[in-house]
């Protein structure tokens, strides 16, 4: 059994993390890597190895592609897909990278002898844009990694002064700043909100611009009052970000399955979502949804969302046990079985 582990070499995204999160949670010997060099890990290097030398180190045994892309060649492959944002809205992706899994993962899902989605909507989209058969494709959800929980004063004190945030509450946005993550409209809505809000409430967005070769931009603007960027946030202090936040606030337009408010729940803060499929099945009734597109019921509910602690408490508490329900361990012991039972 062989793994394409092309990604571990690209920059650290979501599709990274939950790699190296399976990995470090197998129960047995993991499957034996295959990595381009370094620096042919990502872009057009990282394609041409992936089609063209992968196959040929690949042999007779099963290969594992845990990243919705592998070699055509391979039939004997079982394939993890992520989301159908290539296939579903082009238009948030650069030109190439679009043209390229449009013409790639239909044509690898239907050939390869298996497919794991990371969620029920994932699946469903994948059957009804590649035309792939709903037999040859499983549903394993997402964990959410040990790291993430309630951390102790002395981290929470530490992330505090990092961030220059003193004793000022906040509500938090942590995602790649790409269009989808729909951004613009969180700022709109903050800023119908500011009003009603408490003067000491700020809002911290995280997150990095998405890699120009993937993603078109996303510009946000100019900056309403009391919003702070703080860019990137090291995984170590995330924990610490996520719990000292009063709401976590996820308005992303399009999702494979969400793997933020899962951490968010784990921290102890609950969250405002999109009211869209993938975060109603990850999410559950363990957060607070919204309607996309509808700034004015965003800005209500951010600001009954601060004033209502009891609802506060109550989300916080679902949003635990959610979380607990998602653990690595189980997720690469069911990928194993789906493994073993092709290889």
């Amino acid at each position: 059994m062989l793994l394409n582990a092309r990604i571990l070499h690209a920059p650290m995204t979501g599709v990274g993390r939950y790699l190296s999160e399976i990995l470090a949670a197998w129960p047995d010997e993991p499957p034996r890597s295959l990595a381009p060099a370094p620096w042919a890990g990502h872009g057009p290097a990282g394609h041409a190895w992936e089609q063209l030398v992968l196959p040929l180190r690949v042999g007779g045994e099963l290969l594992w592609s845990p990243v919705h892309s592998g070699p055509l060649a391979v039939a004997n492959q079982v394939v993890t897909v992520h989301d159908v944002v290539p296939l579903d809205h082009p238009e948030w992706l650069s030109r190439d990278f679009a043209r390229w899994y449009r013409f790639m993962l239909p044509r690898l899902v239907r050939r390869a002898r298996h497919v794991i989605a990371i969620s029920e909507f994932t699946r469903d989209r994948l059957i009804a844009t590649t035309d792939v058969a709903e037999q040859s494709v499983s549903v394993i959800a997402h964990g959410v990694g040990e790291r993430f929980r309630p951390p102790p004063a002395a981290a929470r004190s530490a992330l505090r002064h990092r961030l220059g945030l003193g004793d000022r509450r906040y509500l938090l946005s942590v995602s790649t700043l790409e269009p989808r993550k729909n951004l613009a409209g969180l700022l709109r809505a903050w800023r119908l909100a500011l009003p009603a809000l408490p003067e000491d409430l700020e809002l911290v967005i995280a997150g990095d611009p998405g890699r120009r070769s993937v993603f078109t931009q996303a510009p946000i603007g100019e900056l309403p009052p009391r919003v702070r960027l703080v860019g990137r946030v090291d995984d170590g202090m995330l924990p610490a970000l996520y719990a000292e936040a009063e709401w976590f606030v996820y308005l992303s337009r399009y999702e494979g399955f969400g793997m933020p408010p899962l951490e968010s729940f784990a921290c102890g803060t609950p969250a405002i979502v999109s009211d869209i499929p993938a975060l109603r099945e990850t999410a559950g009734d363990a957060a607070l949804p919204v309607p996309l597109d509808d700034d004015r019921a965003v800005a209500d509910a951010l600001c009954g969302a601060v004033s209502d602690a009891g609802l506060q408490r109550a989300l916080a508490e679902r949003g635990l046990e959610r979380a607990a329900g998602h653990d690595w361990r189980d997720v690469a012991r069911r990928t194993l079985a789906v493994l073993q039972r092709f290889g």
